[in-house]
C-alpha cells in the first residue's frame, strides 16, 4: 500500500466517520443540539472537500495507485452512508430515499468492480449524471445536517429534503445509464 498525502486524505475521511456520528450521541447537556449539527456539517463539509482534494493531487503530483482508485470511492460511500442513516435516525430524511440511494451506491460499486475484472471499467466510468446526482446529495446531506437558520427567509430543512430527493430521482436515473452502458457491453461480447 502506497503512503502518500492522497491516501493520506481519504484515510481521514474514514477515520472522520466515528467522530461525525459520535457527535450526535453525546449528551445534549455537554454539547447543544444545534452545535452538534455545526460541527457534523463542518466535519462533512471537511471530507467532501478531502474527496475533491485527494484526487487533484494524485492526479497532479502522479500519486495515483489502484490501492488509491479503489479506497477514494469507498471512503465517499461510508461517509455517505453513513450520514444519511444517521439523518434519517434524527428524522430528517425519509428511510426508504436513503435505502434507494445507498443501494444504488452498493450496485453500482459492484457494477465497477465486476467490469474491472472483465477488463471493461473504462465502460463504467462516472457520467455527468453521476456527478449531478453526487452534487445533489452533498448539497441535500450538509443542508440536512445544519437543520436550522442559516440565512434568513432559507429553510434549511426544505433546501436540504429538495435536494435529497432530486438525489434520489437522479440516483434512479444514474442507476439505470450505468445498467445500460454494462448491458450494452454484454451484448457486444
Amino acid at each position: 500500500m502506497p503512503l502518500n498525502l492522497p491516501i493520506l486524505l481519504t484515510w481521514l475521511r474514514v477515520a472522520l466517520i466515528p467522530v461525525f456520528v459520535g457527535l450526535f450521541y453525546l449528551p445534549d447537556t455537554l454539547l447543544a443540539p444545534m452545535v452538534k449539527n455545526v460541527c457534523a456539517t463542518l466535519i462533512f463539509a471537511v471530507a467532501a472537500l478531502t474527496d475533491w482534494f485527494d484526487g487533484f493531487l494524485a492526479r497532479r503530483w502522479n500519486q495515483t495507485s489502484s490501492f488509491g482508485a479503489f479506497l477514494d470511492p469507498v471512503a465517499d460511500k461510508l461517509m455517505v452512508a453513513a450520514a444519511l442513516i444517521l439523518l434519517v435516525e434524527l428524522d430528517r430524511a425519509a428511510a426508504w430515499l436513503a435505502v434507494i440511494i445507498i443501494g444504488r451506491e452498493i450496485t453500482i460499486s459492484a457494477l465497477r468492480e465486476w467490469m474491472a475484472q472483465l477488463g471493461k471499467s473504462r465502460n463504467v466510468a462516472v457520467a455527468y449524471i453521476g456527478k449531478l446526482k453526487t452534487t445533489a446529495q452533498m448539497v441535500a446531506i450538509l443542508f440536512l445536517l445544519w437543520w436550522g437558520p442559516l440565512v434568513p427567509g432559507m429553510s434549511t430543512p426544505l433546501i436540504g429534503t429538495i435536494a435529497l430527493y432530486v438525489a434520489g430521482v437522479l440516483t434512479i436515473v444514474s442507476m439505470f445509464y450505468y445498467l445500460q452502458v454494462a448491458a450494452q457491453q454484454f451484448r457486444e461480447q
